[in-house]
């Protein structure tokens, strides 16, 4: 009896098991050839344990919250475990450009606000091509020149504008031309031009809005240069700059959830999107899990997340934002329209050459 029993605890710790994988939320509502080519993935993906990502923009806490998301979505081992860092965009840009050349890649899935650079790489080999199915879901901003159906997409988009606190200073008005009235010599941060390709593309639209007589007024309130965004927006709030030119709505949202009291403005004239191009290295370590990874966090269930704690500006086709007074659809932004397709790693480094000298930087 005892025998009879515990056999038929293991059949039924069997069956629970396929049970529990069929259940996995990834494979429901597929039909039978998606559900075959996920269960595969997971399988490989189990094999591996882990991958390797990089980001210049999610915060620890938000891949807290994408992690057990991510494991639960697919059933995968509790163990499973993702190698997480967030990382100057100039650092990452060197390490896998590095890595790309020797033909290796320690990093397997990675995030930056460098579509001209991220175009170039897949020109040249160095992302994985990857028909993700979830690329049917970005029809709009693919159209739109900014996601690479096969190549790359975007985890997010962001802006750098106005921000600042309105206990210490006001701005009245909607244009680019009521915060330059407002700014104090010296105590206006804008980004490190010298290795952000996000300011420099920031810039381009500036121009492009506003002219470049208006970055040149700019530069004579001799801004000071701060590489990372959560910096700009912390220094802000301590009163050491009562204005960064170029902050983050979603650095506003996160320092504002910890009691802060930050206002940021999308001048009437237009700004520029920034879109978090997100891709796998042709060489990852981690193929399988880094596949789910990418189909994850374009999912409906990970750009939720990824809104919800970064503020991020989705570009997935009918989003509905949970923060829409922090990341707005796409269809609400005015845009400075520029072709990113049309420029070449050269263009950006001639205007990072012009805004060097305007700045002098």
């Amino acid at each position: 009896m005892k025998r009879m029993t515990m056999a038929s605890l293991v059949i039924a710790s069997i069956i629970s098991a396929g049970t529990a994988r069929a259940q996995a939320p990834a494979l429901n509502g597929v039909n039978d050839a998606e559900k075959a080519r996920v269960s595969a993935l997971v399988t490989e993906a189990a094999k591996e344990g882990a991958l390797t990502y990089w980001d210049t923009v999610l915060q620890p806490a938000t891949k807290n919250a994408l992690l057990p998301a991510f494991i639960e979505h697919y059933g995968l081992p509790k163990s499973f475990r993702i190698e997480f860092s967030e990382i100057a965009p100039s650092n990452m840009i060197t390490r896998l450009e590095q890595e790309a050349k020797a033909g290796r890649a320690t990093v397997d899935v990675a995030a930056v606000a460098s579509p001209i650079w991220v175009a170039a790489q897949a020109r040249a080999g160095a992302l994985m091509k990857y028909d993700s199915p979830e690329y049917k879901n970005y029809s709009v901003v693919a159209e739109a020149g900014l996601v690479e159906v096969g190549s790359y997409a975007f985890n997010g988009a962001y802006v750098f504008v106005p921000l600042w606190d309105p206990d210490k200073v006001k701005v009245a008005g909607d244009s680019w031309k009521d915060v330059l009235g407002v700014l104090q010599e010296g105590r206006v941060s804008v980004g490190n031009g010298a290795a952000s390709d996000a300011t420099i593309m920031t810039y381009i639209g500036l121009k492009t809005a506003m002219g470049k007589d208006y970055v040149e007024a700019l530069a004579a309130k001799k801004p000071v240069f701060i590489p990372k965004s959560e910096t700009i927006a912390s220094r802000v709030v301590a009163g050491e700059d009562t204005m960064a030119f170029m902050g983050m709505p979603t650095r506003a949202y996160q320092m504002n959830q910890k009691g802060a009291n930050l206002k940021y403005l999308l001048p009437k004239e237009g700004v520029t999107l920034l879109p978090q191009n997100f891709f796998i290295m042709a060489n990852a370590s981690h193929p399988a899990a880094s596949k789910l990874w990418f189909d994850f966090i374009l999912s409906e269930k990970g750009q939720k997340i990824i809104v919800e704690k970064e503020a991020m500006i989705s570009g997935r086709n009918g989003f509905v934002s949970p923060l829409p007074d922090y990341a707005p659809p796409i269809s609400q932004l005015h845009l400075v329209h520029i072709d990113w397709n049309k420029m070449t790693p050269e263009d950006l480094q001639a205007a990072r050459r012009e805004w060097m000298a305007i700045f002098k930087q």
